[in-house]
């Protein structure tokens, strides 16, 4: 049986040399790049099959987004609830300090602006 696969097989030909091994090791680069590049036109390509909204849902799916986003947002409330501070000391309360919630605020600051144009209609 062995002498039936020498046969099979002609080793005469074949040289193990260092630079049959880089050639090989070179060409099994070579054929895992052609796959990683293809990988990435195949999804480059399915990138511009998907939808807009399908786009938008996976760009905001990264953690990146995420933190952008959640920082846009810590940034706009800090600023509404500024101005709601600000309105808040421009309204006559007793007691001056009292806390009010933002509708609160919202309702006297409509009244006492009603109040104010009443003061003006009068003089």
């Amino acid at each position: 049986m062995h002498t039936e696969l020498s046969n099979m097989i002609d080793m005469s030909n074949v040289t193990n040399t260092p630079e049959d091994g880089l050639t090989q090791n070179m060409e099994l680069s070579q054929t895992q790049n052609s796959t990683t590049s293809g990988r990435r036109r195949n999804n480059q390509s399915n990138q511009e099959n998907l939808s807009r909204e399908e786009r938008r849902r996976r760009r905001r799916a990264t953690q990146k987004y995420r933190t952008a986003h959640a920082t846009r947002e810590r940034i706009r409330v800090e600023a509404f609830n500024v101005a709601f501070a600000e309105l808040r000391k421009l309204l006559p309360t007793l007691p001056p300090d009292k806390k009010l919630s933002k509708i609160e605020i919202l309702r006297l600051a409509i009244c006492y602006i009603s109040y104010l144009n009443h003061v003006l209609d009068l003089n």
